[in-house]
């Protein structure tokens, strides 16, 4: 496995502390980036449309491929080559889902109490800000917003926060959750006709949406985002929240991070249908990212037919496949 040059975040000591609690746990302080770093973020914010302006030295280390993706030139530092590879992807242009679970080693994204704050460290946290910055809409369940009072916004990055869209079948959430108060981005409240609602929490608007048994149905969902022209969406949580969206086969990409954590019986990251047989099982082929004491599963859900069979030989792997990247 390749084990490439380190990248760490662009943040301050006072938004570090605020977005994952490092100097107030103990962990180290992470140094700051190199120059070239924060160059390669501006160019991947351009080419995702996020941002107008790039460096145009930083417009030179990506290429877009047949595919449609942006990928890193050769001629990009070595220490920004793993930043560009693993944001590349979702600079191309259309419409993805992607969804994100920070688990433990025993599959866990929490206790049994909901405790999950945090579960991962600085290192994936800074990861979902820059998926924020690089999406139109965030996604997370009620759940979510009960246990953990998310802000959902690009505070530690560079980049547009994204509108926040929360799932609330039940109508189970009051307006006292800071999303719904802040006014720190667009927000909007998804619930169910048959809840009755005639108006959301807050500052958050509405938007009402036919259900089946499991409650909101997800496809009319991204149907309706789509329409208000929010076509990259990252469902960042809950587990039962992603777990829907990759059972109705929604999600174009699924990111697992995995923390050196165990919890023991807490509340489960992905929930799914029993398979009775493994060749039933849906078996991916993996790009691996080390973040910090974490390490990252990207797993592309839009072509499962590039993984290869275990025990058969399968196809040949993707480039990118069981290699180790290392992004900080």
């Amino acid at each position: 496995m390749r084990r490439s040059s380190a990248l760490h975040p662009g943040i301050g000591d006072e938004q570090r502390a605020a977005g994952a609690g490092a100097s107030m746990t103990g962990q180290p302080q992470t140094p700051r980036p190199p120059l070239g770093l924060e160059t390669a973020w501006a160019a991947l914010l351009a080419a995702a449309g996020r941002d107008v302006s790039a460096p145009a030295e930083a417009a030179r280390w990506l290429s877009r491929g047949i595919d449609g993706a942006q990928h890193a030139q050769a001629n990009a530092p070595a220490q920004v080559q793993d930043l560009l590879s693993l944001y590349g992807p979702l600079c191309a242009d259309g419409g993805w889902v992607v969804g994100h679970l920070g688990q433990s080693l025993d599959g866990c994204i929490a206790t049994h109490l909901g405790e999950s704050c945090f579960v991962t460290g600085p290192d994936n946290i800074l990861h979902l800000h820059r998926m924020r910055a690089l999406c139109d809409a965030v996604v997370v369940g009620a759940g979510t917003v009960a246990s953990d009072d998310p802000q959902l916004t690009t505070r530690l990055v560079s980049g547009p926060s994204p509108v926040r869209v929360v799932l609330d079948p039940r109508g189970r959430l009051g307006a006292d959750h800071r999303l719904f108060q802040d006014g720190a981005a667009p927000t909007l409240l998804c619930s169910t006709n048959a809840v009755g609602k005639t108006r959301a929490p807050g500052q958050a608007g509405l938007l009402v949406l036919p259900h089946n048994k499991d409650g909101l149905r997800l496809d009319a969902l991204v149907t309706a985002l789509a329409e208000r022209g929010l076509k990259r969406l990252f469902v960042e949580g809950g587990g039962v929240t992603v777990s829907r969206f990759l059972a109705a086969g929604l999600l174009s990409r699924l990111q697992i991070a995995v923390a050196p954590l165990i919890i023991g019986q807490g509340r489960p990251g992905l929930s799914l249908p029993r398979t009775e047989r493994l060749a039933d099982a849906l078996r991916l082929s993996p790009r691996i990212f080390r973040m910090g004491a974490d390490i990252l599963y990207d797993l592309d859900l839009a072509a499962p037919e590039a993984a290869t069979d275990a025990g058969q030989g399968g196809g040949a792997p993707a480039a990118d496949e069981g290699v180790l990247r290392q992004v900080r």
